[in-house]
């Protein structure tokens, strides 16, 4: 590693550990060997009317020399509104060049909600959207930062999400491998599929394993693209891990994966791992996504999905 590089690396890591000491449970690791992470950020921490998170990657060069990547989710965030915030992160990027940033752009976006809770109230479309827009999992902070597109929670009772023949034959299944710490194991497992039922069969066939049904949780996420309507069926599952689903989802929408489902499954130790365990959780999962070839690495796939917003200078849970 070069000594520029090490140099930002350490000063990335300085900062990551201050934005977690500062923000507390608003700020979310989604991948951290990837450096992918979320910020939930509100007008009011008691009682919030404007809620927005702010989801960024650090790439290698920042702060140096490159900003951060970013993506701003929010139901209501259209238009000449979102213009506006962007533009403003992107000034506080440019007169801060190889500084770290992440905090001004935390607060100025907090300042703008402020502003906007001082003039208007949120109305019922909004609240109507962001019902509509959500997955289910309504105590999981990943999920309230979805991405804003045109994916749709659906369950597994609607039948018409595909006008072709649905395949019902159970996909392979492949494991990915263990990873342990203080005696708590973690396992991957992947199955390809293109409809719920599979998703269902998948679940079914793993339980058939003595030791996977008898594991303490078994998280998982899926991603199916439904070609005639240009959407996505996705959902998840925390299995009494709190969060667990959430994260893992929103990692398969950073990897952008597609027709795919992850099965992570966790054998409690006996020792707490805080949020370890789901840094082991999503490693697991990224692991074996990139071994079988969903993607080419989680990095890439990042700069994919935020490379429209990469700024130039020219322009507590219980666990158990």
């Amino acid at each position: 590693m070069a000594e520029g590089d090490a140099g930002s690396d350490q000063r990335q890591n300085e900062e990551i550990v201050a934005m977690a000491a500062i923000y507390g449970e608003e700020w979310c690791v989604i991948d951290d060997c990837a450096k992918i992470f979320c910020i939930r950020i509100s007008d009011d921490i008691d009682d919030p009317k404007w809620t927005l998170c702010l989801q960024v990657m650090l790439p290698n060069e920042y702060p140096g020399t490159a900003p951060p990547i970013y993506q701003l989710n929010a139901p209501w965030l259209k238009g000449q509104e979102r213009a506006d915030l962007s533009n403003s992160l992107e000034e506080i990027y440019i007169q801060n060049i190889g500084e770290s940033i992440l905090y001004l752009w935390v607060e100025k976006i907090r300042d703008v909600l402020i502003q906007k809770s001082q003039m208007t109230e949120p109305g019922s479309d909004v609240k109507k959207k962001t019902e509509e827009e959500d997955v289910e999992c309504e105590d999981d902070l990943i999920l309230a930062c979805q991405l804003e597109s045109s994916v749709k929670a659906l369950d597994f009772d609607i039948s018409e999400t595909r006008t072709e023949v649905e395949v019902e034959e159970l996909p392979p299944i492949d494991h990915g491998i263990p990873i342990t710490d203080r005696r708590s194991t973690f396992q991957a497992h992947l199955a390809p599929v293109v409809c719920p039922k599979q998703v269902k069969m998948v679940l079914s066939k793993l339980y058939e394993n003595k030791k996977i049904a008898s594991a303490t949780h078994n998280i998982y996420a899926y991603r199916i693209y439904c070609e005639d309507k240009q959407t996505f069926l996705q959902d998840c599952e925390d299995d009494g891990e709190t969060a667990a689903g959430g994260r893992l989802l929103h990692l398969m929408e950073i990897l952008n994966v597609k027709n795919v489902m992850v099965v992570v499954s966790r054998w409690y130790g006996g020792i707490l791992l805080g949020p370890d365990r789901f840094k082991h959780i999503n490693n697991c999962a990224r692991n074996i996504l990139v071994e079988k070839n969903y993607t080419n690495s989680p990095e890439e796939s990042s700069k994919a999905l935020g490379k429209n917003k990469k700024v130039r200078k020219d322009k507590k849970r219980n666990e158990h």
